[in-house]
């Protein structure tokens, strides 16, 4: 959250400053097999944040002390090109917070990814983020499940993210840079639809029951046009004997 000293105006005339209401997503879009040498990748272009979300594997474990007999390690480095934001995020080399990212990302996916079905083995997740403008990690989870979904990994749901949060007495979904930077609560989501099953909830800022409802549920609604978006990705690589 940003220091309340010099806050911009968020609402204007009942709108947010970028014309949306506040249960409106930004315009984006989804497409998978974008790179020749990955096993899986995808590309998301979500408001200004542009994600490349490529994975490798299965394949060997290096190093081999950290090899699991039973079930596969999985591995993922979310970070922001030089780049891509004119704030410090943007430096060059891991910070704490993509540090932080990476390890929550990692999270989700041992979630969801059906480990044992790739003993001894490593599954590499990279996100870049070639441009940053809010919201990169909920765009980056999203990538990466397409980009596993599109290198054969066998998973028990296709989770997507978003986020949500509160912007003086209105609940609002999909902050862009500056509400993620000056709003009054931010929570970020990610959501195995299937059986809506909450696979990562970040929260900075304050919000009651009542507004942690509504914004679960505005999530659960705007998931439904993210997994439709993950799948017709899916779709126009494989076809629709992809069964996705």
């Amino acid at each position: 959250m940003g220091s309340s000293e010099n806050k911009p105006e968020l609402v204007i005339n009942g709108k947010r400053t970028d014309g949306r209401d506040f249960d409106e997503m930004r315009p984006f879009s989804i497409k998978a097999n974008v790179l020749k040498n990955a096993d899986g990748s995808c590309y998301v272009e979500w408001g200004n944040n542009r994600i490349l979300a490529a994975v490798y594997g299965p394949k060997e474990v290096m190093p081999r002390h950290m090899m699991e007999p039973d079930r596969a390690i999985i591995k993922c480095r979310y970070a922001m090109a030089p780049f891509s934001s004119l704030s410090d995020h943007g430096r060059t080399g891991p910070n704490r917070r993509a540090i932080e990212i990476s390890k929550v990302i990692k999270e989700v996916f041992e979630n969801v990814v059906v480990l044992r079905e790739y003993p001894a083995s490593e599954i590499d997740i990279f996100i870049e983020v070639l441009q940053g403008d809010g919201g990169t990690r909920a765009a980056g989870i999203t990538a990466a499940a397409v980009a596993l979904a599109n290198a054969g990994i066998q998973m028990r749901d296709l989770p997507y993210a978003i986020s949500v949060g509160r912007i003086g007495e209105h609940i609002a979904i999909d902050f862009n840079m500056i509400e993620d930077n000056y709003s009054d609560s931010d929570m970020p989501m990610a959501i195995a639809p299937r059986n809506g099953e909450i696979l990562l909830l970040q929260m900075d800022g304050g919000l009651d029951r009542a507004q942690v409802s509504k914004a679960l549920q505005m999530a659960i609604d705007a998931g439904k046009v993210i997994s439709k978006a993950q799948s017709d990705a899916l779709r126009e690589v494989y076809g629709n004997a992809a069964g996705v």
